[in-house]
């Protein structure tokens, strides 16, 4: 959406059983971040204590992350996983909009943050006057026996943070025609056709929104899709029967989704030779619960009897 009816962008999207991020965090003596995107965590952490002023150190340690920079979100989990378990660690939960607000997530897409919260199917109300997040409209579960099938290019990174800005800067208005009928595929074709598990009509509301802003955003991302490995490898898999297909948000990485295992199993095996072009494939389920965290265990803290030190 351009701005027409006052409000810009619009989102959907699916939550994924896996790339999935795992973490731990307890009260510890010093503040410290270990293992992939420990980087990242720091500039969590420090946000954190800006805007919430936290009385206590917390080492975050990162077990498994989700891909950089590849299209899947990686950067709203890790600030909202990280800020939900420090949060608890000092007795004041945060919710993930409250989160979002603080940690400079959900600016363009409210998607992130309602996986986090809920998983499933998403679709976002766009982004409004004020500074909230886009607020989560419609939430269905994907249907168990689909299977998505992704498509990495490990060589090329999706645009984001100053390229991203300055491409939303350079290119022109969405046009107000297109967007209402993607609105109306959404609404009209894309939800009923989930709610009904028919992947067909399905497949196809999102396969024509997905030409519409790729064709939109080509000239930022060099074509409809950013990754030529990933675009040909989804041409081969349109004429394999595969009806939804497309790239997550900037890319590289492309998706297309297929009735049960067996058949995504056979598109894989049809991919094969573009492995020496780079190409590299995986195939999972959607995830229709958002995240989960356990307390870990607790003893209380040498200097201050009163905090307990935990691992969440």
């Amino acid at each position: 959406m351009g701005g027409h009816l006052g409000r810009r962008f619009g989102s959907l999207g699916v939550s994924l059983a896996r790339p999935a991020l795992l973490i731990e965090a307890s009260l510890a003596e010093r503040r410290s971040a270990e293992g992939p995107q420990a980087a990242r965590v720091e500039r969590v952490l420090d946000l954190l204590a800006e805007h919430f002023g936290l009385a206590y150190p917390v080492a975050v340690r990162v077990l498994r992350a989700i891909p950089d920079h590849a299209g899947l979100g990686s950067g709203t989990q890790l600030a909202l996983a990280v800020g939900t378990l420090v949060s608890h660690l000092h007795g004041s939960p945060l919710t993930a909009p409250q989160l979002a607000r603080a940690l400079d997530r959900g600016n363009r897409s409210g998607i992130g943050i309602g996986a986090f919260e809920q998983g499933g199917f998403l679709v976002d109300g766009g982004r409004g006057p004020d500074d909230a997040p886009p607020p989560i409209l419609a939430r269905l579960p994907f249907p168990d026996d689909w299977r998505i099938v992704l498509l990495f290019d490990p060589a090329r990174q999706g645009l984001h943070g100053s390229a991203e800005v300055d491409a939303f800067r350079r290119l022109p208005v969405f046009p107000e025609t297109a967007a209402a009928r993607l609105c109306h595929l959404t609404l009209m074709q894309a939800l009923p056709a989930l709610a009904e598990a028919r992947l067909e009509p399905f497949g196809r509301a999102i396969t024509e929104l997905q030409a519409t802003v790729g064709d939109h955003f080509a000239p930022a991302q060099g074509g409809r899709f950013s990754s030529p490995v990933v675009a040909a490898a989804l041409e081969r898999l349109g004429r394999a029967g595969a009806t939804c297909r497309g790239q997550s948000s900037w890319g590289p990485t492309g998706f297309a989704v297929a009735a049960d295992a067996a058949t995504a199993i056979a598109w894989v095996e049809s991919l094969r030779d573009l492995q020496s072009d780079g190409l590299r494939t995986d195939i999972v389920e959607a995830s229709n619960s958002g995240m989960q965290w356990h307390a870990a265990g607790s003893r209380p803290l040498e200097r201050c009897d009163d905090v307990a030190r935990s691992g969440a």
